[in-house]
């Protein structure tokens, strides 16, 4: 039986440990050393790492994993990923006998060009690993990327499975609650995920992973053709929104400044 294991970096990064009994996988490994204690307080063996972006906070540690162990890299073949041994894009996926392990990818640019993202089953739960493209309430900024690819990349991750379970790269979700809020007070669904979500944070508790249809419910980037959601877009702008994508990029750059 496989388990995904939170491995806490940095302020608020997630690197996700994919462990099936002493064998295992990390997506996203900005830092070594929360890594390297997790195995060996675990005696587990890292076989292989997933990379989403070449963003540092996300590659960091790739490097120093790898020294030692002569381990596989899979990364975004449209950017340059430290040690990446497998470059891939849209149509490839990642196969693995220990752990055993298959997922496909996603080209879901926005955020980065050549940002990717890793979707499949581990035990028989659909998952989606989605990096920085979408949050929990919320999504990545828009460092190389237009409006109209990460409104695109975003449908394409919406219209997995409801029940996906969506592992972003960052505890973000209290402060996209807060902007979602802003956007649809009067979303039922929305209000009883902050509080759902705050109680979660009290413990001390991950708000990851939530899932597809946590997300088509009440993050509002996802839901930029929703007449309210549409509606608030415009009000802010002060101007007539001529479409979802004119009202996503303005939510975006609302949300820069919220």
């Amino acid at each position: 039986m496989a388990a995904i294991i939170p491995i806490r970096a940095f302020s608020d990064n997630y690197i996700w440990a994919i462990r099936e009994g002493p064998n295992a996988v990390v997506v996203d490994p900005g830092d070594e050393e929360p890594v390297e204690r997790w195995l060996a307080r675990e005696g587990v063996t890292l076989r292989a790492i997933l990379v989403t972006h070449h963003h540092g906070d996300h590659t960091g540690g790739v490097a120093a994993l790898c020294a030692a162990r002569g381990i596989p890299v899979f990364g975004p073949a449209r950017e340059a990923i430290p040690g990446r041994t497998r470059a891939l894009s849209e149509g490839d996926a990642v196969e693995l006998e220990h752990p055993s392990l298959r997922l496909r990818v996603l080209d879901v640019p926005g955020h980065t060009s050549g940002h990717i993202a890793y979707v499949g089953e581990i035990d028989r739960a659909p998952v989606a690993f989605v990096g920085d493209t979408l949050f929990a309430g919320g999504c990545g900024r828009l460092f190389e990327g237009t409006p109209a690819q990460m409104a695109a990349s975003l449908a394409k991750l919406a219209s997995l499975p409801g029940e996906t379970r969506v592992y972003c790269a960052h505890e973000y979700t209290l402060a996209n609650l807060r902007f979602a809020l802003a956007v649809e007070p009067d979303n039922e669904a929305l209000v009883a995920r902050v509080a759902r979500d705050e109680a979660r944070r009290g413990r001390d508790a991950p708000t990851v992973p939530s899932t597809i249809a946590d997300e088509r419910a009440t993050n509002p980037f996802l839901r930029a053709g929703d007449p309210a959601v549409f509606a608030a877009a415009q009000r802010h702008a002060g101007r007539t929104v001529a479409d979802p994508v004119d009202a996503f990029a303005v939510l975006r750059q609302w949300k820069n400044t919220f």
